[in-house]
């Protein structure tokens, strides 16, 4: 080998980085356990001590010393599956966005656009490209987007803007800028809000030109709080209100009018009209104040006063919102109310008639007009602050730019002489709707007052000071994954390594001895190189990335069992150690298929980390890196070792005594019983397919339909399908709950308001779950059943919803991953091989693999103990099938080719048996590691992963088969008479 001291350099050299990187998480591991350690199960003492020690130095090199804060940022980084904490994607609302440039148009044609391209969306299209499609096919060419009351209005024209006289082509160039603009403004102020947060290690990302964004908040564990941060618009409002007074009466005749249509059968009365004080405290024997008989007002908690209309229960707003926006309710508003705003405050704490503390909001009527705008909107706020009002409870302070305190001023001085409110909104809730008692306020320094605590008010001071989204920004994708759930995946994924590493090179030595010994210190430190890339360059390790690791333990000895079953064939062919070796590292020896063989791997790698997302694109990248430092350690480090022992005892043989003869001189006749393994295959073809799309059909997940999921641990066993049937009837639609690992354990689905979006539905989702399991947790509160938290044991472990838009674009990716990955082996081995037999062939073995695991999954899922959804683990599984059935192929087809450019005698058929026969083998010694691997990892490796490993078990075995029965019979019939004829003239020649 030539340049063996520049490579012994580089691998010394690469080792000391790798190691050197490696250290700080080590160090990293020791101060959070010593903080653990210092706290016992207090998580806040244990993260203000971690807080404390930041700027102090931890570790000394002597070279340089590093604070704990710097060697923190340089540790290895750790996915929300190990880590635990929440992983969103935010959409930003691009019909927002659209309505706001075009300064909320009521062109007609522009609002059918609009709901058509909502309702016509699809996978991987964007909303801005079907909004375009919507509006042509809507215009008809007779409205232009140019046109003065779309967006050729004033705030668009100028530089770069967009006049009447462009063509739509071109204000569509000026829109996705414009878009893109907003959708960067909204990045920027979630990254400043994140920022002022305080989560370690943010990752916030954009996604394409989706309009998506990725927010990754490893160690969070406030669900609601972080939710509420992100999707917050930070929309400030100043309103004035009403007075109960004055909209008292049309609340009498709301109630009188809606018992015509809410109550079938009801003694009418004549009420008085004249205060709705007295309707509420009239007389007891009074029909109409009998619960039941008063749609509206039965509905109230407690009596209002001032600007306070009322109080209700949060369950209850969405029945009254549908009664107050109602047109037969509506005109009972008075002349001067007619636009009259009916909104919400945050949810507070009163007193029920017995004494009780309950959660309830409060209805306001804010002073509308035909714009639907606020008397003074919150982009006059310069700065924010948390602080405590007058009677040391948590505020929030304003100052206002010099407009702004001028508007104030007359606000606030036709409020004191009216002695009316003014209601502060945020995003159309209101906090606080003080009234005015000292006269006009000059100088633009308000404050909002409430039921806050303090770090509500911290977060309502970062998100006024980041200021506001251009666009609502909807969760349209979360997992929620608790700490706890974190360190148990890093313990399953930590035993399942080590024993899969520990049968790896046990399985070595015993076969192949010595060199067995060389190709588990290259295994060795091929795991050192890849951690330490990770860490170099601040890559995420997640779960499936350990999978993607350990599969790395199995695929990266597969170089040097091609290597040394090469080395066996010319030992026994006559040939001295150090012309077998020459020749088995060799171009024409194992590099050829090598090489062929992994760039299908980085091909199928490749296209999964372009598809994937979170979790699935670090299993891909955990891949690619194997492939590369694998190869690196397999090719140049064991043939150093190699190399060493031929110059000393050169007592190499490559196998030991028992396994020396294993599969020489092997003569199956593989072509012959092709009939039977055609017929076989495509008996299970038929079969997968019959299952799939007309029996069966397949377990689509949440990933692929739109839903949310949640891993549930009570604090004893459960019957599933009675938490079924229970969470069904809460939610009003079928909930499924499923056994997940122990009996104690449940993950729950549900599709419930799936299709809407809002931090207040996800909300009501996790309240509904709480209240429909509260009776299995009767000394658990909300907080601690939803929130994560570590030492967390029961209620919610891991909680993930992927919204309905989001669902299309993860299966129409799923698909164009799948046919891509195909398409990718099918061209890279027809200009490999230069006939397109050999591509069809191993495409053929790789469809039949991907049915028949298809097939499997649809036969099976309803009684496995395990789950097998189809989802994006799925298909990362099935891209690694594909890789790997090619790997299994293309050594086959390699020594096919090398034998036809050979001298090998005998018919086609024969060339083609040989071929199998010879590369037998690696091709079982491969499989037998892989499935050692895959078997290891499916026992120990955790239930969240189990289904994925096991698709990848079967497609790893039905692979191995394919590349044998199906790749080269195929192959075999496809190559024409003539070809055939020629092969056999040249090779049999006396």
């Amino acid at each position: 080998m030539q340049n063996k001291g520049l490579i012994k350099f580089f691998a010394i050299l690469f080792a000391l980085v790798s190691i050197y990187q490696l250290s700080f998480t080590f160090v990293a591991n020791n101060v959070k356990s010593e903080a653990k350690a210092f706290a016992g199960d207090n998580p806040d003492k244990e993260l203000k001590y971690l807080d404390s020690i930041g700027k102090e130095k931890v570790f000394n090199l002597g070279f340089s010393d590093f604070t704990y804060n710097e060697v923190k940022n340089k540790q290895l980084n750790k996915g929300l599956d190990l880590e635990g904490g929440i992983n969103v994607i935010l959409q930003i609302s691009i019909k927002d966005v659209l309505k706001g440039l075009a300064n909320n148009s009521k062109n007609p044609v522009f609002n059918k656009s609009l709901a058509d391209a909502s309702a016509n969306l699809e996978g991987n299209k964007t909303y801005l490209s079907k909004f375009f499609e919507a509006f042509e096919a809507n215009s008809k060419g007779t409205v232009k987007l140019a046109s003065p009351d779309i967006f050729a209005n004033r705030s668009l024209q100028g530089e770069g803007g967009i006049d009447f006289q462009m063509s739509d082509s071109q204000v569509q160039k000026v829109i996705k800028r414009k878009v893109d603009e907003s959708v960067e403004s909204a990045f920027k102020v979630l990254r400043e809000r994140i920022d002022k947060f305080g989560v370690t290690q943010p990752n916030i990302q954009k996604l394409g030109e989706t309009g998506r964004i990725l927010v990754e908040l490893p160690g969070a564990k406030d669900v609601d709080r972080i939710k509420k941060l992100l999707g917050g618009k930070a929309q400030l409002e100043f309103w004035e209100t009403y007075k109960i007074e004055e909209i008292g009466n049309f609340l009498v005749a709301a109630n009188e009018a809606l018992k015509k249509t809410e109550i079938k059968k009801i003694e009418t009365k004549v009420v008085a009209k004249d205060s709705l004080n007295a309707l509420l405290t009239d007389a007891k024997d009074s029909v109409d104040t009998k619960k039941g008989n008063n749609p509206l007002f039965d509905k109230m908690l407690g009596q209002g006063g001032g600007p306070i209309l009322g109080y209700f229960a949060p369950k209850d707003t969405a029945v009254v919102n549908g009664y107050l926006k109602r047109s037969d309710i509506r005109v009972l508003l008075g002349a001067d109310q007619h636009y009259a705003k009916f909104v919400w405050s945050k949810p507070t704490t009163i007193n029920d008639a017995k004494g009780k503390s309950i959660e309830a909001v409060e209805l306001y009527a804010l002073k509308g007009n035909r714009d639907n705008v606020p008397a003074m909107s919150g982009g006059v706020v310069t700065d924010a602050k948390d602080t405590f009002d007058q009677l040391g409870k948590p505020a929030v302070s304003m100052q206002m730019n010099s407009q702004g305190a001028k508007v104030w001023e007359e606000l606030t001085g036709r409020a004191f002489s009216q002695k009316s409110y003014i209601a502060i909104v945020l995003d159309d809730i209101v906090y606080s709707a003080p009234g005015v008692t000292s006269g006009p306020i000059a100088g633009g320094r308000s404050e909002i007052t409430g039921s806050f605590d303090v770090a509500e008010t911290k977060d309502l001071a970062n998100i006024l000071n980041a200021g506001k989204l251009p666009a609502s920004a909807d969760i349209v994708q979360s997992t929620v994954v608790g700490p706890s759930l974190g360190q148990a995946a890093i313990d399953a994924g930590t035993v399942s390594s080590v024993l899969g590493f520990l049968l790896v090179c046990l399985w070595m030595v015993f076969y192949y001895g010595k060199a067995g010994w060389y190709a588990n210190l290259a295994l060795l430190l091929n795991l050192l190189f890849l951690f330490g890339i990770m860490a170099s360059f601040g890559f995420v390790l997640t779960l499936p990335g350990i999978a993607g690791i350990v599969l790395t333990l199995g695929t990266a000895v597969d170089a040097n069992i091609i290597i040394f079953e090469r080395a066996k064939e010319e030992l026994r062919e006559g040939k001295s150690l150090s012309e077998a070796v020459a020749e088995s590292y060799g171009w024409h020896g194992a590099m050829r298929s090598i090489i062929d063989a992994n760039v299908t791997h980085v091909l199928t790698g490749a296209i999964l980390f372009i598809f994937g997302t979170g979790p699935i694109k670090g299993f891909a990248l955990t891949l690619l890196i194997g492939i590369v430092t694998s190869m690196f350690t397999s090719i140049f480090i064991a043939r150093i070792f190699i190399d060493r022992n031929i110059a000393g005892k050169g007592d190499l043989t490559f196998s030991t005594k028992i396994t020396k003869n294993w599969f020489t001189n092997f003569h199956f006749d593989f072509i012959k019983i092709k009939k039977f393994t055609y017929i076989f295959s495509s008996i299970v073809v038929v079969v997968s397919l019959t299952s799939i799309f007309f029996v069966n059909g397949l377990d689509e997940g949440v990933d692929f339909v739109g839903g949310r999921t949640f891993q549930v641990k009570f604090e004893k066993p459960v019957d599933a399908t009675v938490v079924s049937d229970e969470l069904s009837a809460a939610f009003g639609t079928p909930v499924e709950a499923k056994i997940l690992g122990d009996d104690d354990q449940l993950k729950i689905t549900t599709k419930y308001k799936i299709k809407e979006d809002g931090v207040a539905i996800d909300e009501e989702v996790n309240q509904k779950l709480y209240n429909a399991l509260q009776k299995y947790y009767p000394n658990t509160s909300y907080d601690k059943f939803i929130n994560s938290f570590d030492g967390k044991k029961i209620g919610v472990l891991q909680a993930s919803k992927v919204g309905a838009s989001i669902s299309e674009d993860i299966k129409t990716n799923s698909y164009w991953a799948v046919l891509g990955a195909m398409a990718a082996i099918f061209l890279y081995l027809m200009v490999s091989f230069r006939k397109w037999q050999y591509s069809l062939g191993a495409i053929a073995a790789v469809a039949h693999d991907v049915i028949f695991v298809l097939g499997i999954y649809s036969l099976c899922y309803k009684f496995m103990p395990f789950h097998m959804e189809m989802d994006q683990h799925f298909i990362a599984a099935i891209l690694t099938v594909i890789g790997y059935s090619m790997n299994d192929t293309v050594i086959v087809f390699d020594r096919v080719r090398e034998f036809i450019i050979g001298n090998r005698k005998g018919s086609f058929e024969d060339i083609v048996n040989a071929s199998i026969n010879t590369t037998l083998s690696r091709t079982l010694n491969t499989s037998l590691m892989m499935i050692i691997v895959l078997l290891t990892m499916f026992i120990f490796g955790g239930e969240s992963i189990r289904g994925f490993i096991f698709a990848m078990l079967i497609g790893i075995v039905v692979g191995t088969y394919s590349s044998l029965f199906i790749a080269t019979p195929v192959l075999v019939d496809t190559i024409s008479g003539d070809e055939k004829h020629t092969i056999e003239d040249k090779h049999n020649k006396v």
